[in-house]
């Protein structure tokens, strides 16, 4: 059976002219693809297919990772709640063969310390995100949020096993990357009103144990405890203010995962075959035998009986093994602190600005109307009217009229317009002081937010994504002129804008965290400078990769009071 599952895939000639190339394996909907995952990445790690990864991958995976340090490392230098409380957890499970919480060289119960890592990444909402979208891939465009917060299971593994470069975890992060994000791209866990993470933790207790040693029966049982146990509903995230739950969902979820696989190993046996299980959520929402699926009108009664039976799951599963057509190649990067759905809106107000300098002549006052014109999710997700009074950071962040007003009230008070898109991205750059505790209530930006209006662009934008981020933004001024930005599909910072200067910009970013951090610009660029070339990193390099002297941060006050 296993050996069915690991079907090849080479996508058509015409793919393969328009497209990044790859080579892939397929896991067909009629096989056991918990099993097949676990295979794929214990074959995937450990070499079996040749070293055919294109360098830009390597590179790509690394940008990511130095990104996601950079933000967590400065959520706790900033004192935010649920990074500290985690961090400090983790302190209390001394484990000598475990691994370390960032800025410690004290050994910890690995997944008390992947939940306080991947915490801090995923704090500022501001790590990189996958839209869950293939064009080159028949099926993969279900179009699932995702975000790269799960890099802490793989150094922590390699913490635990001491026999992991610095290659050999970036092959790891891109596994895991390419799990989570090509189940992004088939099941789309927000219909059904769960939580993304769940893609996320299903990679991660393949690529932990596929890292040590576990079989791929035992990775099959940690997936299956995953599934039956560890369902995260968007409960999390409902309201007007979000809660600590909300930032660290994928952490507990993670957590949960790595518990599930170390028990698989110790031999524990969970729930086998999950995708194909009929109660499990893939067929539950997606049903594949007596009723038809739907988004829709999903019948969860148990009147139809046949929906119960053996069956298929409701997709095929291709993960790529070679070239350059991995799912991490399609994720994207946020220039700084934001919901990724305001990315277009963001850009759209940059251009405004940049082509049309005299906008900032009038300052607040000057400005009658903003009206942003966006697609579903993000018109009814950051564009509801009821996130005009954001209360929290949480709330504030997955809010676009305060996002849109954060951004735009600094060119107002600087009174000129930096002089091309790329310099506008870094001098504008939303840092985590733009949501703190004196940001929520600044009068400039609340009266910003007040004059923000949303349309939703109906089904000529709706159909544009998870392609691109399809928005525009019309900015009236009381002098009766309008500028408007035009459509924006792939903004700064978009797996397929080709325009920003994206190393620069990410440059920048870095040391904007970074100063938050440590006491002197060279601490920050010898720290990222290690993140940044950790493909040429030891095994013993690696294992150390997190330590710093924590006692030497920055001091600062909570940024939330």
């Amino acid at each position: 059976m296993l050996s069915r599952a690991l079907c090849s895939f080479r996508p058509s000639a015409t793919l393969r002219k328009a497209a990044r190339s790859f080579s892939a394996v397929t896991l067909p909907a009629d096989s056991n693809q918990a099993l097949g995952i676990g295979q794929y990445a214990k074959d995937f790690i450990d070499g079996k297919y040749g070293d055919q990864v294109d360098a830009s991958v390597y590179e790509r995976v690394e940008m990511f990772h130095t990104d996601s340090v950079m933000c967590g490392i400065s959520a706790l230098a900033l004192k935010t709640n649920a990074p500290t409380v985690l961090r400090e957890e983790a302190l209390t499970y001394a484990d000598a063969k475990g691994a370390t919480v960032f800025g410690s060289s004290v050994k910890c119960a690995p997944e008390k310390v992947i939940a306080a890592n991947s915490a801090a990444v995923r704090e500022w909402d501001s790590n990189g995100t996958v839209f869950g979208y293939n064009p080159n891939i028949p099926g993969h465009d279900a179009g699932e949020f995702g975000h790269n917060d799960f890099y802490p299971v793989i150094m922590a593994a390699a913490q635990v096993t001491g026999k992991v470069d610095g290659k050999k975890a970036l092959l790891a992060m891109i596994c895991s990357d390419e799990i989570r994000g090509r189940l992004a791209e088939v099941f789309s866990l927000k219909s059904y009103k769960i939580d993304h993470v769940v893609h996320g933790a299903i990679a991660s207790a393949a690529v932990y144990g596929a890292l040590l040693g576990a079989s791929a029966e035992e990775i099959e049982h940690a997936i299956g405890m995953v599934v039956a146990h560890y369902i995260p509903f968007r409960a999390i995230r409902a309201g007007k203010q979000l809660s600590d739950s909300k930032g660290s969902s994928a952490a507990i979820s993670t957590e949960a995962a790595v518990l599930s696989m170390r028990r698989a190993m110790r031999g524990f046996v969970g729930p086998k075959d999950i995708f194909r299980n009929p109660e499990a959520i893939f067929r539950f929402f997606e049903p594949t035998t007596g009723t038809s699926s739907s988004k829709d009108n999903i019948d969860i009664t148990l009147g139809n009986k046949i929906r119960w039976g053996v069956g298929p799951s409701p997709f095929n599963l291709v993960l790529s093994t070679g070239g350059s057509d991995f799912a991490v190649m399609g994720m994207h990067f946020k220039l700084g602190l934001y919901e990724h759905q305001s990315a277009g809106a963001l850009e759209g107000a940059i251009a405004a600005m940049v082509n049309n300098p005299e906008l900032v002549a009038g300052g607040v006052d000057g400005i009658a109307n903003i009206n942003v014109v966006a697609y579903e999710p993000a018109f009814g997700i950051i564009g509801d009217p009821a996130k005009k009074d954001p209360k929290t950071r949480q709330s504030a962040d997955h809010s676009m009229a305060f996002i849109l007003s954060r951004i735009l009230q600094k060119v107002l008070k600087a009174g000129k317009v930096p002089g091309t898109m790329d310099a506008a991205w870094m001098e504008l750059m939303l840092s985590p002081y733009d949501y703190g505790k004196d940001a929520l209530y600044e009068a400039d930006t609340r009266a910003l937010m007040q004059k923000i209006t949303f349309t939703h662009g109906g089904p000529e934008y709706d159909a544009k994504y998870p392609d691109g981020i399809p928005t525009s933004i019309d900015i009236t001024l009381k002098s009766g002129k309008v500028i408007s930005s035009g459509m924006v599909m792939y903004p700064s910072g978009h797996a397929r804008n080709t325009t920003a200067d994206l190393k620069a910009i990410l440059a920048h970013k870095n040391r904007m965290l970074g100063d938050i951090v440590f006491p002197d610009r060279a601490t920050v660029d010898a720290y990222v400078g290690r993140l940044a070339s950790m493909k040429d990193a030891s095994a013993s390099e690696v294992s150390t990769l997190y330590e710093f002297d924590y006692s030497k941060v920055k001091a600062h006050d909570c940024i939330d009071g």
